[in-house]
């Protein structure tokens, strides 16, 4: 009994040990389903120019920009799998809304250089921000922060350190240490994780109105998640319930997804920003 005790407690410490180490690789999927760009833009009939942009600590990032018929412009940060070309669809929408669009791959996706880190990540992020508002000259107050799953996070990071006109949260975990601890309940996983992506964190310091999107049906994060980072947020603050998996909510149910996206918009043109109090029209709630 002492024996099969011990080789119990050495399995359970060299797999707690595999997941302090591999967590990074958990997270972050570049290679799935790979890194090479399937598609472009041209694919859905859209104008596109490559986005070229070097980061603080010297990384270069590929992503593209597309124009839309506004100056306000949406920098999109997508989730922990695959490249820029596979968000097509959802490039497609935004410049349905009249958007212009910058989306980027993180370092070590796609044809960006480096290899993914969180604090890489942040630093990618960062970059994007400034490659809009220095290299281009987009007033901070143009920009829509969008981030979807992990790419909450970055979008996040940057509405809790810059004024942007929105943040958009889609579909999106409150932290990483909350959302491994339900998929790992049997691990110390609080204490093990190395990741943070602490999305309801940076969002309960942002400064800008906020629209958080999830779906009850979301069956890789759960809806709860999306209740919490709302309940961070500050006002003004609005949230859309969608229905459909975590990969495919946003087009099962399009036309809620962009009435819902298409009302927050139009709505930030009346907020007076300097009211905290005045909110967004109870009808998203």
């Amino acid at each position: 009994m002492l024996k099969l005790l011990l080789a119990a407690v050495a399995c359970y410490a060299v797999l707690a040990l595999l997941v302090y180490l591999m967590q990074a690789r958990m997270l972050s999927l570049p290679d799935v389903p790979g890194r090479s760009l399937d598609r472009t833009p041209a694919d859905i009939g859209a104008d596109y120019s490559d986005a070229w942009i070097r980061t603080s600590d010297g990384v270069r990032l590929h992503g593209w920009f597309l124009p839309g018929d506004s100056d306000r412009v949406l920098l999109f940060f997508h989730g922990n799998a695959g490249n820029i070309s596979h968000r097509l669809e959802s490039i497609r929408q935004f410049l349905q809304l009249g958007l212009s669009v910058l989306i980027i791959d993180y370092r070590g996706y796609g044809q960006s250089e480096g290899r993914a880190t969180e604090q890489g990540i942040y630093r990618d992020a960062e970059a994007a921000w400034q490659y809009l508002v220095e290299t281009n000259n987009v007033a901070e107050e143009h920009i829509v922060l969008f981030g979807r799953s992990m790419g909450a996070s970055a979008a996040a990071f940057l509405a809790a350190r810059h004024q942007p006109l929105a943040l958009v949260v889609e579909s999106s975990f409150t932290s990483v240490p909350d959302i491994a601890a339900e998929y790992y309940p049997w691990l110390p996983v609080r204490w093990l994780s190395r990741l943070r992506h602490s999305t309801a964190e940076f969002v309960r310091q942002a400064d800008c109105p906020v629209l958080v999107i999830h779906s009850r049906d979301d069956e890789i994060v759960p809806f709860r998640h999306g209740e919490a980072i709302f309940t961070a947020a500050g006002e003004p603050k609005a949230f859309l319930e969608i229905h459909g998996t975590h990969n495919d909510a946003f087009l099962r149910d399009e036309r809620s997804y962009l009435g819902g996206l298409r009302s927050f918009l139009d709505e930030l043109q009346v907020i007076d920003f300097t009211d905290k109090k005045a909110g967004l029209s109870p009808a998203f709630l």
